[in-house]
């Protein structure tokens, strides 16, 4: 008993300190594979693990993705036109979060056919400008203008970077950098 509880309060002391990692490092037996198994449930999924549990939960072409906290918020459209939003947690279970049958198939027209999808498009956005993909945005160039993907990725410098992507040659093109962290998009998240 008394070396569970000194088992126990290391584990905590680590976690505090160090993490997850120090946490299994400082446990041992059946308390390190609970710290484990508790410390792998709350592992943060990357846009790329997020796309493909999206995916996987509901096929079709993703439109966008954008991360609140540990959740992963992607809207996805099925070949037939119809939309769903797929929020995929931290450990990366999928759940559909809302769908739009009433949607016009010819909307989305321009992203189906688009051959750059939205794991090239964050490849090709990273290789421009490394960091992490916070959310990435397919523009339709429904103002007159030509499609693109839109990704904005947090470099290791703390400077956000917004990397446009052409839907049909993968070519990225930076922007310059800003510091902002805020939401742009005004949905409250």
């Amino acid at each position: 008993m008394k070396r569970n509880v000194i088992i126990c309060t290391a584990a905590a002391l680590a976690l505090m300190a160090g993490g997850p990692v120090a946490v299994a490092a400082a446990a041992t037996g059946d308390a390190a594979r609970a710290v484990t198994t508790a410390a792998a449930a709350r592992a943060d999924v990357t846009a790329d693990g997020a796309v493909d549990a999206a995916l996987k939960h509901y096929p079709g072409v993703v439109e966008s993705l954008d991360q609140d906290g540990s959740v992963w918020h992607v809207n996805v459209v099925a070949k037939n036109g119809k939309e769903a939003e797929i929020d995929v947690s931290g450990s990366g279970k999928a759940t559909t979060r809302d769908s739009d049958t009433d949607t016009d198939g010819n909307e989305h027209a321009s992203l189906i056919a688009a051959k750059v999808d939205a794991k090239r498009a964050m490849k090709a956005a990273l290789a421009a400008s490394p960091g992490k993909v916070t959310s990435l945005d397919w523009d339709d160039g429904d103002n007159g203008g030509t499609p693109y993907w839109n990704a904005q990725i947090k470099g290791s410098d703390g400077q956000t970077r917004s990397v446009h992507v052409d839907p049909t040659s993968g070519k990225a093109t930076t922007a310059p950098a800003s510091s902002n962290d805020h939401d742009s998009d005004n949905d409250g998240s």
